[in-house]
């Protein structure tokens, strides 16, 4: 009697992880080697969103769009709960979750025309590159909403470097990391790199995280996120998979 109370026990126990697991959905978009469908692990980003997830008994399912409509469905969709990966920003939309990683931003320059800077007023006099939607610095957004920056929106870093390459502008706003794998990856941008570099004065060490939907689900969502983010150890993770990049692995 008492070993199949035991056994039952363990059937009940069993029955209730697996209802209590759960699949969650998150929209985010092709930003490599952060985040993007066809590359290993969908992406540095991507592999500790899932660990934190996993480390929790749940899992994530990643859906790939542009950046402005992964923002947009992420808002307006019930089936995803957030996207990512984000930089911080002022909202009442959206709820961040403890820190996923780091990036390096700073600017793309032409190898035949570097830019000199020292403090960000001093891009005013250059034509400066930045992706639509992308939060960047508070100070350089200011200036940009101002308009005491004129800048030249695009869709995708790779056509910014594409377009310092070409002269067609200054300077661009890029994480180093996504510089990096753009010129040893992306196909169009790889036959340009001898041309272009990233300026050796950075903005800013970007911390990255996961932008949860500021209602009920997406507010335990998030508690539960940042429970797995501390069972896990993401600066190994970002570190081991940054490192392969750069050894093209």
């Amino acid at each position: 009697m008492i070993q199949l109370l035991r056994i039952a026990t363990v059937v009940v126990l069993s029955a209730v992880s697996l209802v209590s697991a759960q699949t969650y959905r998150m929209t985010s978009l092709s930003w490599p080697p952060y985040s993007d469908p066809d590359i290993a692990q969908q992406g540095a980003s991507v592999a500790v969103a899932k660990a934190a997830f996993r480390a929790m008994g749940h899992d994530l399912h990643v859906d790939f769009f542009p950046w402005s409509r992964a923002v947009r469905l992420a808002q307006v969709d019930n089936n995803y709960i957030g996207y990512f990966p984000e930089y911080f920003y002022q909202t009442s939309q959206f709820l961040f979750s403890d820190p996923i990683g780091t990036g390096p931003l700073g600017l793309v320059q032409n190898i035949e025309t570097p830019i000199q800077w020292t403090k960000v007023t001093d891009l005013k006099k250059y034509r400066l590159g930045v992706v639509q939607d992308y939060v960047n610095t508070a100070e350089i957004d200011r200036l940009i909403a101002n308009r005491e920056i004129l800048v030249e929106e695009v869709i995708t870093d790779a056509q910014n470097v594409l377009k310092v390459a070409t002269n067609r502008i200054d300077t661009a706003i890029i994480d180093a990391n996504v510089f990096n794998f753009l010129t040893t990856e992306n196909a169009f941008v790889s036959r340009i790199a001898d041309r272009v570099e990233m300026n050796p004065k950075y903005l800013v060490d970007k911390q990255l995280f996961v932008s949860f939907r500021n209602n009920t689900i997406g507010k335990q969502a998030r508690e539960i996120f940042n429970e797995g983010l501390t069972k896990i150890d993401i600066e190994e993770i970002m570190s081991r998979y940054m490192t392969d990049v750069r050894n093209g692995q």
